[in-house]
């Protein structure tokens, strides 16, 4: 109920006036008090009761109950100086709400109708309380059903107009999105190779951060990074290992682990049944491998233009893991690569969900690989005063959102999902560890390298992530945070989540302290560790993180892993980026309407 086009939109002016003088169509009020408390009704009718008394006939200028009041003549009273059209203020019985029952998705709306002025208020229905609508600020007063109950049941006497809409019947569509869902993880970390060795390094506190001890790093000011325990090369046929560079052997792996896990057949698409045509890959990377070109370029000055392998150029190029994992697997439908800094992986996984979300592929396996451990690249953050140092044996040196924290670890590897409509994966009996719901994406616009320190680009990317995930941020029940333990990045991100989350209390990880920075792969790599997060109902906590900064204000999860809460469905997987691209990705638990 709004206002009516019949009521004209002038001002209000009080003045005083005898009972004898109100007429039909005045704005009444008893008293001042109540005229500047905004609680005016409309005369609808006057009736004289005895020769000093006259009664009037009383309904709320926005449409609700009538009431009368028997006013002596001589008494003195307000009206606003507006007259309204009695016919366009409708009437409007309660309604009882004692025996309805309510169910998460009903709506309220709540109109101060006394205050000719007013906006309807409404409420959602989530987790059983009743929240604000997502246009409100997220820590407003949540109300029970008791409370709803007891609001309608006073609305008349309290001047007010309560609506319940009962949550819809969804009717059946012939077409449109399709949900999407993670059905297979890989992951080859700084603590493994295999999704079973990142997961247990979580939850057990460890870190893969290691001394950098080949002589090409002698000299640099910082010698520590987050390096894969294993050559990668040795877990893959000689020949086709020949033919990769560092990046796109991690990717490989890390697609196979996951191509396995979500059922399917080795080899790829043909002997899993599937229509190559139907399956994509979306991987993000930043460089990829940094060392190809360096180690051409150095081949070249030592050894003449014949020193330079033909394979230097398609080794070199980011999208050469995206395209390996192609071939390995073959895969025909698409092979996209993302390159947005460190939000890459991320955003490629979002990529991939919208494709299949709007029936341009079925299945695909998106993620992110890099191996940018190279001494140039190291000196070039260290140069910017971006690296953490320490000894790894003492503990892990990359410590986010804490005190004393001094910059981020670089580091390497992969991380995979595999992706598919629900339809495709529930006809051939998959295993569904979560919904991929949404994404948001957004960009800084503040400066080459640094975060915008106000966090004003990461929270839209937040609510981007919410609202295309079909929820709200009172279903966030956990937080993935970039948190690289950089000191302005960490406050930015912080001050972004506080911002969206209004104030709520929602377990918060950053995963950076076991793992260092996996730069493009980084997105892809939490990913799966926010997947497994739901799926095991578990959070792991924040190694390296002994004094949570001041300025930090979340509930940072640390010294040990915590239950997931109970209430909520969404998981947040936060990437942000050099030159403030911001992703976020949206999970929700399976079974969530």
């Amino acid at each position: 109920m709004t206002h009516s086009p019949e009521t004209p939109e002038v001002p209000i002016r009080p003045y005083e006036v005898t009972a004898a003088e109100v007429v039909p169509g005045d704005l009444f009020a008893l008293s001042p008090e109540e005229a500047a408390g905004r609680r005016w009704h409309v005369v609808t009718h006057t009736l004289p009761v005895s020769p000093e008394v006259i009664r009037v006939t009383l309904r709320p200028p926005l449409g609700g109950v009538d009431h009368e009041e028997d006013l002596r003549r001589e008494q003195t009273v307000t009206v606003a100086g507006r007259r309204v059209d009695v016919a366009a203020v409708p009437l409007a019985e309660p309604e009882p709400l004692e025996g309805v029952e309510f169910r998460d998705g009903d709506r309220l709306t709540v109109l101060r109708a006394v205050d000719p002025l007013a906006a309807e208020v409404t409420y959602v229905r989530r987790w059983g309380a009743w929240h604000r609508d997502a246009a409100e600020p997220a820590n407003a007063h949540a109300m029970t059903d008791a409370e709803v109950r007891r609001r309608a049941a006073d609305a008349g006497r309290e001047g007010t107009v309560v609506r319940h809409e009962p949550r819809p019947v969804r009717a059946a569509r012939a077409a449109g999105p399709r949900r999407v869902v993670v059905t297979g993880l890989g992951a080859v970390t700084p603590l493994g190779v295999g999704t079973g060795e990142l997961w247990d390094g979580l939850l057990e506190g460890r870190h893969g951060i290691r001394e950098l001890t080949d002589p090409e790093f002698d000299g640099l000011p910082v010698r520590i990074a987050g390096t894969v325990p294993v050559d990668p090369a040795a877990l893959l046929p000689r020949q086709a290992a020949r033919r990769m560079n560092r990046a796109a052997q991690f990717a490989v792996l890390a697609a196979r682990e996951a191509w396995a896990d979500a059922g399917y057949a080795a080899g790829g698409t043909r002997e899993s049944g599937l229509d190559p045509e139907r399956v994509g890959v979306s991987l993000g990377a930043i460089l990829g491998d940094a060392s190809v070109l360096v180690g051409g370029d150095r081949r070249l000055r030592d050894r003449g233009p014949r020193g330079v392998s033909p394979l230097t150029t398609p080794m070199t190029v980011p999208s050469q893991a995206a395209s390996q994992v192609s071939l390995d697997l073959r895969i025909t439908g698409e092979a996209r690569t993302v390159t947005s800094a460190c939000a890459s992986g991320t955003e490629a996984i979002g990529q991939a969900a919208d494709r299949i979300r709007y029936g341009r592929v079925d299945v695909a396996l998106a993620g992110g690989a890099e191996a940018v451990v190279t001494p140039a690249i190291m000196a070039s953050f260290a140069a910017m005063r971006a690296l953490a140092e320490g000894d790894p044996s003492q503990g892990t040196p990359s410590r986010p959102f804490a005190k004393d924290r001094g910059g981020f670890v670089n580091s390497e590897g992969a991380g995979v999902l595999v992706l598919e409509s629900e339809e495709h994966a529930r006809a051939r009996g998959a295993r569904i560890y979560c919904e991929a719901a949404g994404w948001g994406l957004s960009a800084d616009a503040h400066h080459v390298a640094a975060p915008d320190p106000s966090g004003d680009g990461i929270a839209l990317a937040l609510r981007r992530a919410v609202r295309d995930a079909g929820g709200a941020v009172e279903d966030v029940v956990h937080v993935n945070a970039h948190a690289t333990a950089t000191v302005d990045g960490d406050l930015a991100e912080a001050r972004a989540l506080r911002g969206v989350l209004g104030g709520r209390s929602v377990p918060v990880t950053a995963l950076k302290g076991h793992l260092g920075h996996l730069q493009g792969a980084a997105g892809g790599v939490e990913a799966v560790a926010a997947v497994l997060t739901l799926h095991h109902r578990v959070v792991p906590p924040t190694v390296g993180c002994g004094e949570v900064d001041d300025g930090i204000d979340l509930d940072v999860v640390r010294d040990a892993p915590r239950p997931l809460p109970g209430t909520g469905d969404l998981v947040l997987s936060n990437s942000f980026g050099f030159g403030g691209h911001n992703a976020v990705l949206a999970l929700r638990r399976v079974g969530a309407a």
